[in-house]
């Protein structure tokens, strides 16, 4: 607790704003021993310090710093939970292909090496795959079981398997559009470097 207080103590006398004002209060004394403010020295120094404290900039505080690859490390983890999951699903043919695909980029995508570390550079991309492994598919899955069975119950309306491939659909151009935008990527990354090697040859 002491440690704790006086480091506080000691982080506000070396603070910024602190240096500043002391260096102005400085300013304030050599200026009352020149004879400036007369009796009224004091309010002069204590003047000084306060304007300089003012005018410092604020203390900045850094942010934590983020690793991104290890969140794909977590999403790696509900990746291989949500296949396990998918293990125990009865699913249509249809769907069960479309699934399987929709598997596939997600875990080529996900798979450590370079490819992962290009995702991990894009903020967008890894929250796309997160939200397709964490919460869309396996809210189709769960949503198509449910439909399922009361469909079994009162026959009609629209079909739940219909509704599930159309789905794994949609989401799989999303999946085959972030793997799109990675290569997007690496070509830019290409043709700057052709375009710097090109530059250094000119010069």
């Amino acid at each position: 607790m002491a440690t704790s207080r006086a480091g506080r103590i000691l982080g506000r006398l070396e603070s910024g704003k602190n240096l500043a004002g002391s260096a102005c209060g400085v300013a304030g004394v050599g200026l009352a021993l020149a004879g400036v403010g007369g009796a009224y020295w004091p309010v002069v120094v204590a003047g000084l310090y306060a304007a300089g404290a003012l005018i410092a900039p604020p203390e900045r505080v850094p942010p934590p710093p983020f690793d991104p690859r290890e969140e794909l490390g977590v999403l790696r983890e509900d990746f291989a939970r949500l296949r396990e999951y998918l293990t125990e699903v009865e699913l249509p043919a249809g769907a069960g292909a479309g699934l399987a695909g929709l598997l596939e980029s997600y875990g080529a995508l996900l798979e450590p090496g370079w490819v992962a570390d290009v995702l991990a550079t894009e903020p967008e991309a890894v929250h796309a795959v997160s939200r397709g492994v964490r919460q869309d598919v396996p809210e189709c899955v769960d949503a198509y079981q449910r439909t399922r069975w009361w469909n079994r119950m009162a026959p009609g309306g629209e079909s739940p398997e219909q509704h599930l491939e159309r789905q794994l659909v949609v989401l799989r151009e999303e999946a085959d559009s972030v793997t799109a935008g990675l290569h997007e990527v690496e070509a830019r990354r290409q043709q700057t470097h052709t375009a710097y090697l090109e530059e250094r040859g000119r010069s």
